[in-house]
């Protein structure tokens, strides 16, 4: 896979791009650092079938079939009151013509463990912070700090394990195209954060709308990746400033009982800084190859 930032020239405003994202990316940083020591009340709700709650209301909505890491099947769950307001959105996008795509739900620590270490995700990490440090190797703990924003490494930072968040793409119902958003889901680079000044007036006009389709039904949309949005969860709650605890955690879910139970250290990385080295190295064997 190839990016803007292989291209063999670079742009005039290749050093403006850089900096947008070394901004985006601290800022991001800090607001998932601030879901760590913001009050969590885990109720215990359980999760209903995304799928299930689409096939009995009627609505028209598409599901991803790709797998999580290339191997694990996506589970299209999330807590059981914020499916109400999915089928909202989804209706709201029907009747303006387009079609709700969820790319990703509830990931258990499993998948999102083997997400931020699948080449193909951690190979895109990589690339960009080389891209930031301007062709060098990135140090660990640089790449431990970017990889929190891209693909959550601690579980108290990560909403899909708190089946609060889904990722989405949107589609037109008349011709089957794709509301078109600057570049396509999953992309990490200086496009990546919703707020990119590097997309087109078109790609702004459409983001700002499916956030406001969003954000009427109460998902909050993540400043650093236009796809992801969530509700209930600590950087929600942050986000929209409500002053309450937040009441959804990073939870394991048994799908034959339904039941739920939190996590018991939230605070442990998925991905320890020894192995996180050797992926570094592979993936910088891999991308080296590439470029040859």
């Amino acid at each position: 896979m190839h990016t803007d930032h292989e291209t063999l020239e670079p742009r005039p405003d290749e050093e403006a791009r850089r900096q947008f994202w070394s901004v985006q990316m601290e800022r991001s940083f800090e607001l998932l650092r601030s879901m760590t020591t913001y009050e969590v009340r885990e109720t215990g709700e359980g999760m209903d079938s995304i799928m299930d709650a689409v096939d009995a209301n009627g609505v028209e909505v598409l599901f991803s079939d790709t797998k999580i890491a290339g191997t694990l099947d996506r589970i299209f769950y999330i807590r059981k009151s914020l499916i109400p307001d999915l089928l909202s959105i989804a209706t709201d996008m029907n009747r303006r013509g387009w079609i709700l795509k969820i790319e990703d739900g509830f990931r258990t620590k499993q998948m999102q463990t083997e997400l931020g270490r699948a080449p193909s995700v951690f190979d895109m990490i990589v690339r960009s912070c080389r891209w930031e440090c301007n062709g060098e190797t990135p140090p660990l703990d640089f790449l431990d700090r970017r990889a929190r924003c891209l693909v959550a490494n601690y579980p108290n930072q990560g909403t899909h394990m708190m089946g609060a968040a889904v990722d989405i793409s949107v589609f037109r119902r008349d011709d089957g195209g794709e509301v078109w958003r600057g570049k396509p889901y999953l992309e990490m680079s200086e496009y990546t954060p919703m707020a990119s000044p590097f997309v087109s007036e078109p790609e702004r006009a459409n983001r700002l709308e499916i956030t406001q389709i969003m954000e009427r039904h109460g998902f909050m949309h993540y400043p650093g990746e236009f796809w992801h949005y969530n509700k209930g969860d600590a950087v929600y709650h942050v986000l929209a400033s409500t002053g309450q605890p937040a009441t959804y955690g990073p939870i394991h879910w048994n799908p034959k009982t339904g039941e739920v139970t939190p996590y018991e250290n939230v605070t442990e990385p998925l991905t320890t800084a020894e192995v996180m080295s050797q992926h570094l190295r592979e993936a910088l064997g891999r991308l080296n190859r590439d470029e040859s």
